[in-house]
């Protein structure tokens, strides 16, 4: 069922949330304990068989590369922000986040699902930074990345970026 002596590198973007037996994007089932990867076929067929199904894989996270800096969606509705950080390098995933506007101090942001952090502060019309602590224990502040005129549903770039 395994192509022996093969290996694919890929972006993990499909976070299944625990305690949950749902469709995931891909049409598949959420299965938790049991880790798992939703691979395109193209990928999967870098080290599988198409018709072999399910199939134990070992892997590890490793550095990748990105183009660009990280970027901030904001969706929600009034007092609810909900923040999408993409195009994120170095590990790759985010240990913790805060928020700043304005006219705050900085505000813990809890995980809403996957890349989805979310706070129910009152930010609207005031400029917004992000401070970020990468799994790989890297921390970074991007200052007033967002201007006050932001609205909801609205993607801003930066130029900083994680290295490990």
């Amino acid at each position: 069922m395994c192509r022996p002596g093969t290996a694919v590198t890929v972006s993990a973007t499909n976070f299944c949330p625990p305690n949950y037996n749902l469709p995931n994007d891909n049409g598949g089932w959420c299965n938790p304990p049991r880790p798992h990867f939703d691979m395109s076929q193209p990928a999967w067929l870098n080290i599988g068989i198409y018709q072999a199904g399910i199939i134990p894989v070992v892997y590890q996270q490793v550095k990748c590369w990105r183009d660009g800096g990280l970027r901030f969606t904001i969706t929600g509705f009034n007092y609810f922000q909900l923040v999408l950080v993409t195009n994120m390098a170095g590990s790759g995933s985010i240990k913790s986040m805060s928020v700043k506007g304005t006219n705050t101090g900085w505000i813990a942001m809890s995980r809403n699902w996957g890349a989805n952090w979310q706070s129910l502060a009152g930010l609207v019309g005031q400029c917004l930074s992000f401070a970020i602590t990468s799994s790989g224990g890297q921390y970074i502040v991007f200052q007033d990345v967002i201007p006050a005129w932001w609205q909801f549903g609205q993607t801003y770039s930066t130029w900083q970026q994680f290295d490990y």
